[in-house]
């Protein structure tokens, strides 16, 4: 079983080569690579010239959300996985991935993986900073011997969907660009779809260097994602994250509808309340 992997990336040349070094090495079988290069000035181009791998190529840096659709729709194979051109993929992601597939008789599923970062990581232990002081070496050494497990409400990249899911619910919400929110957006687009499966696996991990994109330019409105989400759902992602995902809560099977409690109004109540300002001032 091959996937598509579809990585976004935009004049981060010494990362994209680590990320696509990692699927080279650490995969066991021959996944397509895509790349959509938002109008990088750096030697991106060549390099994945150089290296036999497809680049679909912008003029404007358009963000994530556009570049993931343009992606999908290269994308030869049935699963697409969705990777950060600032991630290091582990041995066996693919087969863990793959066994997990073949456990199910359908495909209406959001798999996830578990990252390891500096600070705000589902794993927090530091193996590089930067692309210059990157420890790979004892990351391969240790990215298993932390205890963790399986994780209910996953939303997090690195993330795989089957494309006819993706198809239905139209990829990825361009008003989300340059991302921020963008994928819990997917996911309740999925979840109104019905799927009910959002499994982080805890056997695939990723080293993630952070952002480094959003960290690099400091015109990013990280705000303007969350504003609107809530504006589109009448509640904001954390609430979708908190009471319908219940992210981060170790995973017992396929969620259920959100449990109506005090708390569930409570938090319900606070979004319509910064939903009415948010419209009132703006």
């Amino acid at each position: 079983m091959e996937f598509s992997i579809l990585i976004p990336t935009l004049n981060n040349i010494e990362y994209l080569k680590i990320c696509i070094d990692s699927i080279k090495k650490n995969s066991n079988f021959n996944h397509e690579i895509l790349v959509h290069s938002n109008n990088s000035t750096d030697i991106t181009s060549s390099y994945l010239k150089q290296n036999s791998i497809k680049e679909i190529r912008s003029t404007n840096n358009y963000g994530l959300c556009t570049a993931l659709n343009e992606l999908a729709k290269e994308a030869k194979n049935d699963y697409l996985l969705f990777l950060h051109d600032d991630m290091y993929i582990c041995p066996k992601w693919d087969i863990v991935l793959i066994n997990e597939i073949k456990s199910f008789d359908h495909n209406n599923f959001y798999l996830s993986g578990i990252m390891i970062e500096r600070t705000n990581g589902h794993i927090n232990y530091n193996f590089g900073n930067t692309y210059q002081d990157f420890d790979e070496k004892n990351l391969l050494k240790k990215y298993m011997s932390f205890s963790h497990k399986n994780i209910q409400g996953a939303d997090k990249n690195p993330s795989l969907v089957h494309k006819n899911l993706w198809n239905k619910v139209g990829g990825m919400s361009e008003e989300f660009n340059p991302g921020d929110a963008s994928d819990p957006d997917f996911i309740l687009k999925l979840w109104n779809l019905d799927v009910r499966i959002f499994k982080g696996l805890s056997d695939f991990r990723v080293y993630h260097f952070g952002s480094l994109t959003t960290r690099k330019n400091k015109d990013v409105n990280l705000n303007k994602g969350s504003e609107i989400f809530l504006k589109k759902w009448g509640f904001s992602h954390k609430f979708f994250r908190k009471h319908y995902l219940r992210c981060f809560s170790e995973y017992n099977g396929a969620l259920e509808n959100p449990k109506m409690n005090l708390a569930y109004f409570y938090d319900l109540y606070t979004c319509k309340l910064k939903l009415f300002y948010q419209n009132l001032f703006n």
